[in-house]
């Protein structure tokens, strides 16, 4: 058991991440929480699923950026070295081949923040998952 010492807040995990206090109401308030350095990196990201699908519904969910449309789902988290997009074991599946050269886990593919982002493939990831 932890418990945090800026929240007060217990976990099963050691040092678990979350967010101390009131969660964002909007994915611009998520992305200015996190720290200036990976902003670019979510901005992007951000601008990509709402440019991608037309009238996908954009909100915060589990204290994350989550994006629906007819009952599909994606969405992302800011870790300390690269941003977690979580789209389902389908679709990493379905671009496996395109993300050879990206760590991805169970659901989650992971962009590292030091490489630019793979705007086409995220763009062809996001119409494939929302769809």
């Amino acid at each position: 058991m932890w418990i945090c010492p800026k929240c007060g807040r217990e976990f099963k995990r050691i040092n678990q991440g979350h967010y101390c206090g009131k969660a964002p109401k909007t994915v611009l308030e998520y992305i200015d929480s996190q720290p200036i350095e990976t902003h670019p990196h979510l901005t992007e990201l951000m601008i990509i699923l709402q440019n991608s699908v037309p009238c996908v519904n954009e909100r915060i969910l589990w204290s994350m950026p989550y994006y629906e449309k007819e009952g599909k789902s994606i969405s992302f988290s800011a870790c300390k070295k690269h941003i977690s997009f979580y789209v389902g074991v389908e679709a990493i599946g379905k671009f496996a081949l395109e993300l050879n050269e990206f760590v991805t886990k169970k659901n989650a593919i992971y962009f590292p923040y030091d490489k630019a982002l793979p705007t086409k493939l995220i763009e062809n990831i996001v119409k494939w998952c929302l769809s």
